[in-house]
Order: structure tokens, then C-alpha cells, then sequence
């Protein structure tokens, strides 16, 4: 099992020695998988823990929540992510103004030298960190000959002539480029979670959703999509998926996710699935009458029958 250390409060005794990274790790895509990779390999050789260090929230959610970039998971999403990987503890750091102006040195000092004892550190090419973001490899470079810690930066993935990134991941799937996703992220685009109650509106209507919290304030794609539901039961189960804000009945800004599993008849109240977005179908429209509104989710479920050939 991996190991979750929720602050540097939590550090013991036990968590000095390991080779670790820190970063985001939004998405856990393939250019973060080829650090992850040469971190698992290092401490395979060193026979020492790894050590993944996030900050929750993010640094940019911290200081622009509405403005920040959309996660492409949320942090239960990334400790699965991790944990499949092979990580043996992660180590969520708060971010908050204790932290916003600590200086490059003191954070090298509390985290890496006085809170894990670090053998070995494998960072970004783009790191920055503390203060004014006034930290970086040569930094840390330094900062390990003389505190006895080996410092190695991995090279920038490149994909198509192009940087790897979660950026890039989020344009892909603005521009609903799924294949492109599929190659950046190393596997299809998905969202996970537990089904909780909705406003019960889809049924109403006669097509029931299975709604997701998405535990993050805006969702990095738009609209109604062809997708598949694992967890739902043994096999995928063919959907169409609106992630949105449900402009005709509601005025809220947050997003949320609804899956209307075709042909499908389960109580899937907190079950955990995962939705798999296959092609998108159209953008989320404010309709004038919640008739309207019903003439088009059939359309777009017709649409999802055919996608899917049923």
C-alpha cells in the first residue's frame, strides 16, 4: 500500500532516506511518467523509498482559484495514479502563505534536507519553487553537494515536435483531439468517482444520469460526449456524458458530470466508475424550455447509439 503523509507535520524518523521528486503531477501523463520512471529506477538500485511531493492546493489554485487552469484530475485521481505506478508515499504539502513566502533555501532546508533526509532528487527541467518562484535546478544542484543529496534533472518529453504537458493536454481536449490526448496522456482521457444524488431532473425526464462529483471547480472539457462506464458492472457500458454547469436549470459556475448509461437499469448511488470520453457529440447549450431540453438529450443519446452501433 502506498503511503499517504499528509503535511510535513506527520514526517517521522522512519521517512529520512528516499529518493523523491515534487512537481504538480496534474494528469500524470507521460512526460511526468518518464520522471516517475527514472525516480522508481533510482531507488530500486538505492533500495530506498520513492517519495512523490505535491502541494494541495495547487500553488496557482491557491493564489487564482477561478482563473487557475482546470485540473485534469483530482487528487484522488493522482494518489490512484501513483499508487498503480509503483510510488511507495506521497507527500502533500498545504499550500498556503506560510508557505507562498518561504524562501528557496528554507523550503530546500524544512523539506528536503530536515523533513526527508533525501539521497537522491529527480525534478522537471521548468522547476521552480519558493518564494517568487526564485528556486530552480541550479539552486537545488548546489544545495545538495553541499547538504550530501545528488540532484538530476529529466529532459523536456517531446511528442509531434512539441513539449508534453499538461497544457498541451488541455487544448487537446478543448479541441476535443482525442487521439492526441490518447498520445500525450499515455491512455484515454477519464474521469473517476463516487455516483451521488443529483436533483433527480434526468429522471424526470425519463433518462436517468449517474452524477460525479468532480471535486475540482471547472472540468478541463466542455459538452456532451460519447463515453464508457467502467464500474457500473463486469463490462463497459456504452453513455452519453454531459459535463457542465447545466445552464437551463441551473446559474451556478461549478462543474459537474452526468452520465446517462444507454439501455442500462442499476442503482449506482455511491458506486465508484469511471467515465471514459470516446468523441464529443456538442457544446452545452442553454436551451429556452426544459422541453427543448428533452428533445435534445434524445437526440444526443440517438447520436451515442450510433457511435457506439447499437
Amino acid at each position: 500500500m502506498m503511503e499517504l503523509i499528509r503535511g510535513l507535520h506527520n514526517l517521522r524518523p522512519r521517512h529520512q532516506g528516499c529518493v523523491a521528486t515534487i512537481g504538480a503531477f496534474d494528469g500524470v501523463h507521460v512526460g511526468h511518467r518518464a520522471v516517475l520512471g527514472q525516480l522508481l529506477e533510482k531507488g530500486k538500485a538505492l533500495n530506498l523509498p520513492t517519495v512523490v511531493i505535491v502541494f494541495e492546493p495547487l500553488p496557482r489554485e491557491f493564489f487564482s482559484p477561478l482563473q487557475a487552469p482546470a485540473r485534469l484530475m483530482s487528487f484522488r485521481e493522482k494518489f490512484a495514479a501513483l499508487r498503480e505506478l509503483g510510488v511507495d508515499r506521497v507527500l502533500r504539502i498545504q499550500f498556503n502563505d506560510r508557505f507562498r513566502i518561504k524562501s528557496a533555501e528554507d523550503f530546500i532546508h524544512e523539506v528536503f534536507v530536515q523533513g526527508l533526509g533525501i539521497k537522491y532528487l529527480v525534478v522537471g527541467d521548468d522547476l521552480r519553487f519558493g518564494h517568487d518562484r526564485e528556486g530552480d535546478y541550479e539552486l537545488l544542484r548546489t544545495a545538495g553537494e553541499e547538504q550530501g543529496f545528488e540532484v538530476v534533472n529529466t529532459s523536456t518529453l517531446q511528442i509531434q515536435h512539441e513539449r508534453v504537458s499538461s497544457t498541451r493536454i488541455r487544448q487537446a481536449l478543448a479541441d476535443s483531439d482525442f487521439a492526441l490526448v490518447d498520445e500525450l496522456y499515455g491512455r484515454p482521457f477519464s474521469i473517476s468517482g463516487k455516483v451521488v444524488y443529483g436533483r433527480q431532473l434526468g429522471r424526470t425526464l425519463g433518462v436517468p444520469t449517474a452524477n460525479l462529483q468532480l471535486h475540482r471547480l471547472r472540468a478541463p472539457l466542455s459538452g456532451v460526449y460519447a463515453a464508457e462506464v467502467f464500474g457500473a458492472s463486469e463490462k463497459a457500458q456504452p453513455a452519453v456524458v454531459n459535463v457542465g454547469t447545466r445552464p437551463t436549470v441551473d446559474d451556478g459556475i461549478k462543474a459537474i458530470l452526468e452520465a446517462h448509461l444507454i439501455d442500462f437499469k442499476a442503482d449506482l448511488y455511491g458506486k465508484a466508475i469511471t467515465v471514459v470520453f470516446r468523441q464529443k457529440i456538442r457544446e452545452e447549450k442553454k436551451f429556452d424550455s426544459l422541453q427543448e431540453l428533452e428533445q435534445n438529450i434524445k437526440a444526443d443519446i440517438e447520436t451515442g447509439r450510433a457511435f457506439f452501433g447499437l
